[in-house]
């Protein structure tokens, strides 16, 4: 999927379903599927608004949010149907054509008891169908956890699908787990994202501070999805379009609507897009300042001389280790694996340090569970006895640091 920056997605289409016909309390997926006229209403509403790409309404259409509806194994057919009438509506207008994808609904440890294998696994079967409809890339939206967004990621990874992730953060910038962009998003760019960024956000001063901060630190393009209601305000789409100059020149290079906004608030932000002069920095890997692991919520920025801690065991203390760390002359901790319950244990202890995580192991399924497991940016000592171009492929997966 090429694009050139500034680019304009598509609104919200549950705004259109409602006058449509559509009965609040049904299950939305399941009415666009049975209603392919109104999908196709939908999209050909937001492209002769102005939107250079759409999402089919397939938002809520994966396993764990059918299931309520007794539709959790019409997934494929669902997400299909309602994608081959978005590619129908869109094809005299020449534009990509995505799938739109809310967030699982579970949460792993320590924020609730879910398997992240599952999370993986429901978007797995969501993106593959969307994949067999034919679209041409993965939005992922309204996200409010780390371990959501990288089951997505991962997921995606298994076909060529782009994917573009957005964050759904509070006032201050943090998402329900206490997660925050900067450090999600470089965790997710170095799982190979293609774009990151904001999206059902309480617009403020603080949002285009949150944007203008990871910029420096990403090579992927920055997303600003406006809600046209904040704070319980309706916004008019002439205020609407108000900030578009704020979130460009915070960095973001992607816009589009969220939460209520009607073709209507697209064309005016499409007038405004093409009246503004600026035009946002694109992105490069050589000028980015990412090397960095990162945690949910913090992200450790690593200069040229990273001192490890001495050898700490995955034990029941291993918080209070961590913790411990901060008092010595050392700049990452080092913690040795040696079995999968010491993976869990980290993966459940890791919030307590403010120190980035460095995992020994010896063990090539370690490491990957490692990895895969633990909701940020690790950094691996490749000083173990695993062969070091099995340490390189597992990193490149994961998005991994190797030390």
């Amino acid at each position: 999927m090429g694009y050139s920056l500034p680019f304009l997605l598509d609104g919200a289409p549950e705004t259109l379903a409602d006058r449509m016909g559509f009965r609040p309390g049904d299950c939305q997926e399941e009415w666009f599927y049975s209603h392919p006229a109104a999908v196709c209403q939908t999209i050909k509403e937001y492209l002769e608004a102005g939107a250079q790409a759409v999402c089919a309404p397939t938002f809520g259409a994966n396993r764990a949010a059918l299931a309520p509806w007794g539709l959790q194994d019409k997934v494929g057919k669902i997400n299909r149907g309602i994608l081959q009438s978005a590619k129908r509506a869109a094809e005299p207008y020449g534009v990509p054509v995505g799938a739109s994808l809310s967030p699982t609904g579970l949460f792993v440890p320590p924020h609730g008891e879910a398997d992240f294998d599952d999370l993986y696994s429901i978007y797995r079967e969501q993106i593959r169908a969307v994949e067999e409809a034919g679209a041409d890339f993965a939005a992922v939206g309204m996200q409010s956890s780390l371990a959501d967004m990288r089951a997505a990621v991962l997921a995606a990874r298994t076909t060529d699908l782009p994917i573009f992730v957005t964050l759904n953060v509070d006032g201050g910038g943090k998402t329900l787990t206490g997660g925050s962009l900067l450090p999600i998003a470089i965790t997710l760019q170095a799982m190979n994202a293609d774009a990151v960024g904001l999206d059902g956000f309480a617009f403020s001063g603080e949002t285009t501070d949150i944007l203008a901060d990871a910029l420096p630190h990403l090579y992927i393009p920055l997303i600003a999805k406006i809600p046209a209601q904040i704070h319980g305000a309706s916004l008019s789409p002439t205020d609407f379009s108000r900030l578009v100059p704020e979130l460009f020149y915070a960095g973001a290079g992607i816009l589009g609507g969220s939460l209520g906004s009607t073709p209507e608030h697209i064309r005016t932000l499409r007038r405004t897009m093409d009246e503004f002069s600026f035009q946002p920095i694109r992105p490069s890997r050589q000028n980015a300042d990412c090397y960095a692991a990162a945690t949910e919520s913090e992200a450790f920025f690593l200069g040229d001389n990273i001192i490890l801690s001495e050898p700490i065991e995955c034990s029941i203390r291993l918080e209070d280790d961590l913790i411990d760390l901060d008092d010595e002359q050392v700049n990452a901790a080092l913690v040795e694996l040696e079995t999968l319950d010491d993976v869990e244990i980290l993966t459940r202890s890791a919030l307590t340090t403010r120190l980035p995580i460095a995992v020994h192991t010896s063990q090539k399924m370690i490491l990957d569970a490692a990895l895969r497991y633990f909701q940020g940016r690790l950094i691996v000592d490749s000083n173990c006895d695993i062969d070091y171009p099995l340490i390189e492929r597992a990193a490149a997966k994961y998005g991994a640091i190797i030390y």
